[in-house]
């Protein structure tokens, strides 16, 4: 009779999703002294997966890549779940909780075409490829002429949809290609300042249920104190935000171990109008320094601009 996994972990199914449940799956079987095939992986076609006809913005905002793992872990089926940070809702489901942040990755924005060198070397009305309102609002703010075409799929189908001539260029996160061995795709790295990244952008974080303290036990070893720390403050400007898919949000944390400095903006879908405030304190007052500057730009921007984003 075949004895039950150490742990199981759930993830999904894209080589990104597997590369980073692979990775948890190494750092916990070398934090505890057990061979990789006692810990499982189950991998989930998650509905952000099965959503390909039209943007994740029009679909019910974050949660759309987790939500099938995270029923898993709440029946018992898994005892962990991976995720890219930046796909988590704001409030997760009841009885779950973010246990680990793996140590974070590059948070920036890559610019990627077969022809142009960077932002700036793009042709007047160039096509430029995403999916992301946030990527789509800061490219505009800074290229008006520009014209954004829908472009979703793997990194594999983006850079294909490139070359047969779909757009001009297209924005990728540098963590991803990093983790796949793909950086040399790389055309030019963002100024992180200028373009804030996605909150919680290149974090890989595993999620547990909130009363599974061997689980909690386990996982600990994983969690690198800085990220915890960083990610900590951009979710909770989040929530604050009410942020999901349908809000262009950018948020860039400076950390070291006297201060806690977060950058964050929220913009309009075209880039025309946008607020942006910095707010620092102690690393160990993230919490309330990612509320009090969600507050901050709710309150320059005055209900008209939030209420774009509604329904």
């Amino acid at each position: 009779m075949q004895s039950a996994p150490f742990l199981t972990i759930g993830t999904r199914g894209s080589m990104l999703a597997l590369y980073q449940a692979h990775l948890v799956q190494r750092l916990l079987a070398e934090a505890h002294g057990v061979a990789l095939s006692d810990i499982a992986i189950r991998s989930f076609t998650t509905t952000g997966d099965r959503l390909t006809d039209r943007p994740l913005s029009e679909a019910g905002g974050k949660g759309l890549f987790s939500k099938e793992i995270e029923a898993a872990l709440v029946a018992g089926e898994i005892d962990l779940g991976v995720h890219s940070s930046k796909d988590m809702a704001s409030v997760l489901p009841d009885g779950l909780i973010l246990a680990s942040f793996l140590e974070r990755e590059d948070i920036r924005d890559a610019f990627v075409s077969l022809k142009h060198a960077s932002l700036d070397a793009l042709p007047q009305g160039a096509r430029l490829g995403s999916s992301s309102i946030r990527r789509a609002a800061q490219m505009l703010r800074a290229r008006p002429d520009l014209q954004i075409v829908p472009f979703r799929g793997n990194v594999g189908t983006r850079l294909q949809k490139l070359a047969d001539g779909v757009a001009d260029a297209t924005l990728l996160a540098a963590a991803g290609l990093n983790r796949l061995d793909q950086s040399d795709k790389i055309t030019a790295l963002l100024d992180p300042r200028q373009f804030l990244p996605a909150p919680a952008q290149g974090a890989i974080c595993v999620e547990i249920r909130a009363g599974d303290a061997r689980t909690a036990e386990l996982v600990a070893p994983l969690d690198h104190q800085p990220t915890s720390t960083a990610i900590a403050a951009e979710r909770s400007l989040l929530r604050t935000l009410d942020g999901s898919c349908r809000t262009p949000i950018g948020a860039f944390t400076e950390l070291n171990d006297l201060s806690c400095s977060l950058t964050a903006e929220i913009l309009s879908r075209d880039g025309s109008e946008y607020y942006r405030d910095t707010l620092s304190g102690r690393p160990d007052e993230a919490l309330q320094i990612g509320a009090e500057l969600g507050r901050r730009l709710l309150a320059a921007a005055g209900p008209d601009f939030a209420r774009q984003f509604k329904g």
